[in-house]
């Protein structure tokens, strides 16, 4: 049985593919598109913070998350069409960050894995 992951891909691309878009997907033009539907995310909550910011969020919730299913598109298209395996590449970027951002050190603080003590 296919995993989430493998589910999602076949749907995007078939999406996709029903519309004959493939054709206008470079790789440029879609980081630009996976961008500007951040872009969209961030827009939701620009100009509030704190209790504002949630309130906000909740009473958006549905637009959140189609905002966030506009980015997730992308990233299962473009890792698609590049022949990504998100499941291994995710782990793997985990992996990295583990050792960049160790508990002993990263635990409860906002900082750049270079500036870690």
């Amino acid at each position: 049985m296919p995993d989430v992951i493998d589910r999602l891909t076949v749907l995007a691309c078939k999406f996709r593919d029903e519309r004959n878009w493939k054709q206008f997907h470079n790789p440029k033009d879609m980081a630009l598109s996976m961008s500007l539907e951040a872009a969209e995310v961030l827009e939701l909550m620009q100009w509030k913070s704190g209790e504002e910011l949630q309130q906000h969020l909740e009473k958006h919730r549905e637009q959140l998350g189609d905002e966030l299913c506009d980015v997730l598109y992308w990233v299962l298209v473009i890792a698609h069409d590049h022949d990504i395996d998100l499941r291994k590449a995710f782990a793997a970027k985990i992996a990295k960050n583990e050792a960049k951002y160790p508990v002993h050190k990263a635990h409860g603080k906002a900082k750049k894995y270079t500036e870690l003590d």
